[in-house]
């Protein structure tokens, strides 16, 4: 789908779902990752992640160009076009729009193996556990105020 046959589709959406025409931009961003699209508010454009339609079709693209509209048609009546507000909601709701975008089969969630970091006071041993590490020139015993020496590091599955 090209971006021209994009603004085609948003505007006839919008004629039908909203029966408000759609004045402005809407373009494909190949720079959205965690989200299906996105209404910006400073120029009323609508962006779009061209995964959502290359992996999950048509059918999920139409749904993430319904709730955009939403925000765009809201925000320019002056009402509540926050997914928090009741406006919001009705209007999803009246034109049978997701509240969320599916997430993408393909995505792949990057992680650490957890793990734990255990720091000891040199004084009086009290151990301190955390998963972040911590500047051990910097902090010192909650209990003595003597210095802190880094004792092991615990990997979890």
């Amino acid at each position: 789908m090209t971006e021209q046959e994009l603004q085609i589709l948003v505007e006839k959406i919008s004629d039908e779902s909203f029966g408000k025409p759609f004045c402005h931009q809407a373009t494909f961003n190949p720079r959205l990752r965690s989200t299906g699209g996105r209404y910006l508010l400073s120029t009323h454009n609508i962006e779009i992640n061209r995964k959502y339609l290359e992996q999950l079709g048509e059918n999920e693209l139409i749904g993430i160009i319904k709730h955009e509209l939403c925000h765009y048609h809201l925000h320019l009546e002056r009402k509540g076009y926050q997914h928090k507000d009741a406006d919001f909601k009705a209007l999803l709701k009246k034109v049978n729009a997701p509240r969320f975008c599916s997430q993408l089969p393909n995505k792949q969630v990057k992680r650490s193996p957890k793990k734990l970091l255990i720091y000891q006071c040199s004084n009086c041993k009290q151990t301190y556990t955390r998963k972040r590490s911590i500047n051990t020139s910097r902090y010192v015993c909650g209990k003595c105020r003597g210095k802190l020496v880094k004792a092991r590091e615990v990997t979890l599955n």
